[in-house]
């Protein structure tokens, strides 16, 4: 057993809840820009006063319209600019949000609107509007239903409540009130409503802007600090981006469109983003397609190659190396960096394991990428790297005021300000996971070093027994399978089998790529090639490198290729994009029965 604890340092003290946060901002700088919302094709400034004042509007609206403090209410909307206005103004009338994934389905919109009692709801579009309407008859208690883009509607219901009001609610608020309660999205059975306070996010915040100063405050930064959004404001690893900014009076962006993020980060130009390393290889690979695809694949590779060598050396880099880096700074680097946005310096990665290759990829390239670990039950990130203890390959050390215990077992146990007490109406589920001593049981498997840097190597329930007896933890092989361009997804099977297999999903956009490289017809779908030898040499080269992390005896044997994609629109990854093993078992059973048949 090892532990290991950081201990708090000063963060900024607030004695009620999150809403003060808007009003304290517009004292100490009126003219500061809090947001930068899209307007066009550009931007348009939003200030702290102007944000206070929109809060305060529709905080009177809700009021006007029967929300009483302590009431739930539920946003089920993409990330934009009113996602958060009405996060705030919830909480300026003393209310608790709750938020919904866009991609979740009427069961699911039905479970959590019934599970919290929301009274009110307030969705984006016709097809969210048509899914709630199929389940409306079933939440007796859901009296409002708003569209998002008619805040003004809100608003006007409110003509009668003075402000004055909402500031009296505000005031009666507390940092040990219930802020939020976030349902998890889930791998199996119905999702738990995680009970997070106001404190949980101040102790979250706070702590994270003061050890990520240069992000959230600039620290030693030619630039002010900003940030565009473009991860689910639902999941709490942007809802703690979104909070953090507001804590820290960093400028924030928001864009909901994934297809149009290197567009918006042209124009937005943030100082830092936040994002999941699908994202991050989803650009390592364009830009590596884009190379091949125009003659200058090797110069790519050998700047790859060179950043990645540039980052291990830590400083100590030798000549030969310094000028070759400064060579593919100019053909490559820079180029990488001005399609971010040009003023990109840091990232944070969270969700799954990006992996020492692409850490020290976009280091060597200009783009520091600091990964860090949490859940929801611990208000996003309980461990994180930073710039001054930056270590590849691990999730960082523990938060300020947290604690890390590696239990017997390899169970990862947290304790600190920032982790949840509670499941809403499941004290089963609550006991569960938070033990006689306090200590919250993640379910993930990992390993501390004497420095105090965090490693995760699997999920606890995810552990994989073979009929031999070997344990595997199939995270490790996966991540490096899937690392490969080609594949999109990899899920490693084999519990109770005489062999580990998997699961292989293709890439639909390096798959066309592939295809004018090896002259397959332009038309050709991955159906079309399941069987193709060229198609599965290539996967088999993935498989590999896989196999290369693990031993022999957890070595992926066999593998499927299969024609469909996971995504959180089949319901086959959860909206932060982790797979969804026990449907994607139920549903594809028959291929992994072909691997042991």
């Amino acid at each position: 057993m090892r532990e290991f604890a950081v201990p708090p340092v000063a963060k900024r003290e607030v004695a009620g809840g999150l809403a003060d946060l808007v009003y304290e901002n517009a004292e100490l700088g009126p003219a500061d820009v809090a947001f930068r919302r899209k307007a066009g094709a550009g931007w348009e400034d939003i200030t702290a006063t102007r944000f206070a004042e929109e809060v305060t509007e529709v905080a009177r609206g809700l009021a006007g319209s029967g929300i009483a403090p302590g009431d739930r209410v539920a946003i089920l909307a993409a990330t934009r600019y009113e996602w958060t206005l009405l996060d705030f103004a919830i909480w300026a009338a003393g209310a608790v949000s709750v938020p919904i994934y866009v991609t979740s389905s009427a069961e699911q919109i039905q479970w959590i609107l019934s599970d919290s009692g929301a009274v009110a709801v307030v969705v984006e579009t016709d097809e969210h509007a048509a899914r709630l309407g199929s389940v409306r008859e079933l939440l007796p208690d859901l009296r409002q239903v708003w569209r998002v883009d008619d805040v003004a509607g809100i608003i006007a219901a409110g003509a009668e409540v003075d402000a004055a009001e909402i500031h009296s609610r505000r005031a009666a608020v507390t940092a040990e009130d219930v802020a939020t309660i976030i349902y998890t999205s889930g791998t199996t059975g119905q999702p738990k409503g995680c009970v997070l306070t106001h404190e949980n996010f101040f102790a979250e915040c706070g702590y994270g802007a003061e050890v990520l100063a240069e992000l959230f405050h600039g620290r030693g930064m030619s630039e002010a600090p900003s940030t565009l959004l473009f991860l689910p404001v639902a999941h709490v690893f942007g809802r703690m981006v979104e909070v953090g900014c507001v804590y820290a009076r960093c400028t924030m962006g928001h864009t909901a469109d994934v297809k149009q993020v290197m567009v918006d980060l042209a124009t937005f130009q943030p100082t830092f983003i936040l994002s999941v390393p699908y994202v991050f290889e989803k650009v390592y690979n364009g830009a590596r397609q884009k190379a091949h695809a125009g003659g200058k694949g090797k110069i790519f590779d050998a700047a790859a190659a060179t950043a990645i060598a540039y980052s291990e050396a830590d400083g100590k880099v030798g000549l030969g190396l310094k000028l070759k880096h400064l060579v593919f700074d100019k053909l490559v680097y820079s180029k990488l960096r001005t399609a971010m946005g040009g003023k990109t310096k840091f990232a944070i990665s969270g969700g799954a394991a990006l992996g020492a290759r692409l850490t020290h990829f976009f280091r060597g390239v200009g783009l520091i990428v600091l990964e860090g670990y949490g859940l929801t039950e611990t208000t996003a990130a309980s461990a994180v790297n930073t710039p001054q203890h930056l270590k590849p390959g691990t999730v960082g050390r523990p938060l300020p005021g947290t604690t890390v215990r590696i239990d017997e077992d390899g169970e990862i146990l947290l304790k600190g300000e920032q982790v949840f007490r509670r499941y809403w109406n499941n004290d089963a589920g609550t006991a569960e996971v938070i033990d006689g001593d306090g200590w919250f049981h993640t379910g993930d498997l990992g390993e501390l070093d004497a420095e105090g840097y965090l490693k995760i190597t699997g999920r606890k329930k995810e552990i994989l027994v073979t009929s031999g007896g070997k344990n595997v933890a199939p995270a490790v092989i996966e991540d490096r399978i899937s690392a490969h361009p080609l594949v999109g997804q990899a899920m490693v099977v084999g519990d109770g089998q005489k062999y580990i297999a998997a699961l292989i999903t293709i890439d639909p956009d390096y798959f066309s790529y592939w295809k004018s490289t090896v002259g397959k017809p332009a038309g050709a779908t991955v159906a079309d090639l399941i069987d193709d030898p060229d198609l599965l040499g290539e996967v088999q080269k993935a498989v590999d490198e896989g196999n290369t992390a693990v031993s022999t005896a957890e070595s992926v044997r066999k593998f499927r290729v299969l024609a469909t994609e996971f995504t959180p629109e089949t319901g086959h990854l959860t909206p932060s994009l982790k797979l969804k093993r026990r449907i994607i078992m139920r549903d594809f059973g028959a291929e992994v029965d072909k691997l042991y048949s």
